[in-house]
């Protein structure tokens, strides 16, 4: 028998919306919440593994933006995308406090506020897409266009 999986804001919010999804979990290390050795092997796999960075504009709005796991954000691209002078990833003290998530558990979704949004318009070429599932240890494979049209987000190029 299987063990039941506690749901997160992130699961809840797409049950609400009927869009299905995969849940995948993993023991994670404390000292290593980015999770990277884990990532790393099912990158290799073939899985499209995205991770969840959230930002600030030179006037002081958060935005949030989604990029594959084993690529380097380009802040001068995401300023242009989002229409600002620049950017600056938020400190993770005060990840916690905007998002309702901690490092190494940050999905794009069931934020406690709804802040604009970008994803790297490549994941509209895969099948599905791996997103943090709201808490370190937990992802939610999901189709990449129906997330997209759920939190109508702006895909661009954000990457190096």
């Amino acid at each position: 028998m299987s063990k039941k999986i506690k749901k997160t804001n992130a699961m809840r919010q797409l049950d609400q919306a009927h869009i299905a999804y995969e849940v995948n979990t993993f023991e994670y290390d404390e000292e290593d919440v980015t999770g990277q050795h884990h990532y790393q092997k099912q990158a290799e796999e073939g899985r499209a593994i995205y991770k969840t960075l959230v930002a600030r504009t030179h006037d002081k709005e958060i935005v949030v933006l989604v990029i594959p796991i084993d690529q380097e954000l380009d802040l001068k691209k995401c300023a242009r995308q989002v229409g600002t002078k620049n950017l600056e990833l938020v400190h993770v003290k005060e990840l916690l406090g905007l998002t309702g998530y901690v490092r190494g558990g940050c999905s794009p979704l069931g934020m406690k506020k709804a802040f604009r949004t970008w994803i790297q318009e490549d994941c509209l070429q895969e099948e599905k897409i791996y997103i943090s599932g709201g808490e370190r240890g937990k992802q939610i494979i999901v189709n990449p266009i129906e997330l997209v049209n759920f939190l109508a987000c702006q895909t661009a190029d954000l990457i190096r």
